[in-house]
């Protein structure tokens, strides 16, 4: 399977940089995504995993030689394709997407072959806090069931991170059980989001549910 799915809805197209993009009307911003590239990221990417709000979680700050090693082997694992998410076309996030059966993860759950899995984290501090997460979350997940056999969505989050547990909420996802991943040496959350929940409940957005999410979650625009 190749992870790289592109949606032909009315708002979402593949054009020149971009697998996926999307103007989403909430927040009058023009999201996209494209792959990374080692030589056009490494940089950013460094700097992103070095930043105080991301080390927690991912334990990637690594010196830049070994960190241009680490980020050239998840380059070449073909179970997975690295984004950046960009914002006005400004770069602002990194995601993984994945095939979880796979990934370490299908050892802790009864995993399909369609089964998507992802990854993610808001670079620059200054987008974070901003009402700028969700929208660009729902995002990928469109992007993510635009493979026709996906039905379902995964995710592990740190079960100590409050906040991407109440983003995942927000987003489709359900909180199904805590459990050791032991490969990822943490305790994580197992949260699920199904296509027909996403459909009926998250896509496509809607400001008024947008405002309501932003305000339940203390964001700023």
């Amino acid at each position: 399977m190749t992870a790289r799915a592109p949606d032909r809805g009315p708002h979402a197209t593949v054009v020149s940089d971009y697998d996926f993009e999307y103007y989403d009307e909430t927040i009058d911003r023009h999201i996209g995504f494209r792959p990374v590239s080692l030589e056009r990221d490494l940089g950013r990417l460094h700097a992103w995993f070095g930043s105080a709000h991301v080390k927690p979680y991912w334990d990637l700050d690594e010196p830049l030689p070994a960190f241009r090693e680490t980020l050239r082997e998840k380059l070449a694992d073909d179970h997975q394709t690295l984004y950046v998410g960009c914002l006005d076309h400004v770069p602002m996030s990194y995601w993984e997407r994945y095939w979880a059966a796979e990934d370490d993860l299908a050892a802790y759950y009864d995993a399909k072959p369609a089964d998507q899995g992802i990854h993610l984290l808001l670079g620059p501090i200054e987008y974070v806090g901003e009402g700028y997460a969700a929208p660009l979350l729902r995002a990928m997940l469109a992007f993510q069931f635009s493979h026709p056999e996906t039905d379902r969505v995964v995710g592990e989050p740190d079960a100590r991170n409050e906040a991407v547990l109440g983003l995942a909420g927000r987003c489709g996802f359900e909180f199904r059980r805590e459990f050791e991943f032991e490969e990822e040496e943490k305790t994580a959350s197992f949260v699920v989001c199904t296509r027909e929940r996403f459909e009926r409940e998250v896509w496509p957005p809607t400001a008024t549910a947008d405002e309501a999410d932003a305000i339940a979650a203390g964001e700023r625009r």
